[in-house]
């Protein structure tokens, strides 16, 4: 079997590099450059101390610790931020580094050609856009289509009756499936955590104060604060029935987009926090028709997305090859909660990424 990373390596890889670049440029994307060691303390403030798994890191004696580049669309959201332009689309190419487990066969440093669109007008239009832009791209690859909208699964999150320090929690784990479960689980009282059972302070503050050493960064308050959500969260009444099961329901459809939009649409009569969601679905599906797709007949999996990189909050998709265990060819989606988290505005953006190694190597049929 040949070796993965040689296959990304290939003059095949560079001219799929220059001609999806020009594709982008043609369709109205500005060329942009991010640089390769990016702020650590950026990544570590939106997705936590678990970007360590996955990315390399440095140090540097000015600029401080420094990671390898990830991923392209957090220094593109940045600069875009900066410059306040719309709207706008961008597009790049270039080498990104991520950390493998041990044993796995995934490359640690692959190409990627992007293309971003922000847009606050017209989402779902741009949504069919960069989706129909890609499949264009991707022609005569064999590449397969799917499309999932997380939008669906935060709002059902949002709309449980319940404490909010839960919905954070699941809100945080949604791109965790199985902690996601178990914290469902939980909540809903079938399981219980160590912290359940705890027998918290009443006066928390004067308890930490009283312990000869505090280890860590945080201070007094902010565990005073913690232990007491802690408290509050745990006596919380459970999740009824009736939301755990509209959840599950929820990540379960899968199908036809056609199919899906009407199971969809039943379960938001039970749930009209649904509603929103399903409307914006169909809208989108309506948009992708000017672009001479037929959305109804494309595969659709409500839980689509949720092991990618952790900004994806709407609409995703992906196009994959014959193996649908094989690292995708393309994956993008809407990510309009990434730009409030770095520039404390919400613009709609959307996008996504091709592998233009697994892209050469597809069409020449290995």
């Amino acid at each position: 079997m040949a070796d993965p990373t040689w296959l990304d390596e290939t003059p095949a890889r560079t001219r799929e590099v220059e001609r999806l670049l020009a594709l982008f440029a043609d369709a109205g994307a500005l060329r942009m450059e991010p640089d390769i060691l990016q702020p650590a303390n950026v990544l570590l403030d939106l997705y936590g101390e678990d970007i360590r798994a996955r990315a390399y890191r440095t140090d540097d004696p000015v600029l401080g610790e420094q990671m390898l580049r990830p991923d392209f669309t957090v220094p593109i959201v940045q600069r875009h931020m900066a410059d306040a332009r719309e709207p706008a689309r961008y597009t790049y190419a270039g080498p990104v580094w991520r950390r493998q487990p041990y044993g796995s066969h995934e490359t640690r440093e692959f190409w990627q050609v992007g293309y971003e669109i922000f847009d606050r007008e017209t989402p779902e239009a741009a949504d069919a856009e960069v989706f129909a832009l890609f499949a264009t791209a991707l022609q005569g690859s064999g590449a397969a289509p799917v499309i999932g909208d997380l939008a669906l699964l935060f709002a059902a999150i949002d709309a449980l009756d319940t404490h909010e320090a839960r919905k954070i929690a699941l809100r945080r784990h949604v791109w965790r499936p199985r902690r996601f479960a178990r914290l469902l689980d939980r909540f809903a009282g079938n399981t219980r955590f160590a912290c359940d059972d705890r027998d918290w302070p009443t006066d928390v503050a004067s308890a930490v104060r009283n312990r000869a050493q505090l280890v860590g960064q945080r201070g007094v308050d902010e565990i005073a604060a913690r232990i007491e959500m802690l408290r509050e969260e745990a006596a919380a009444p459970r999740l009824s029935v009736e939301e755990v099961g509209m959840i599950t329901t929820l990540l379960s459809i899968r199908g036809t987009a056609a199919a899906c939009v009407n199971g969809l649409s039943a379960l938001a009569r039970s749930f009209p926090a649904l509603k929103g969601p399903v409307n914006r679905l169909e809208a989108r599906l309506d948009a992708l028709h000017s672009h001479g797709i037929d959305g109804a007949e494309l595969q659709f999996d409500a839980a689509f997305g949720r092991q990618s990189m952790e900004y994806y909050d709407g609409f995703t998709f992906a196009f994959r090859g014959p193996d649908a265990n094989a690292t995708p060819v393309a994956i993008g989606g809407r990510y309009d909660a990434l730009t409030r988290a770095l520039g404390g505005d919400v613009v709609p953006a959307v996008g996504g990424v091709i592998r233009p190694g697994i892209l050469a190597t597809m069409k020449d049929g290995h």
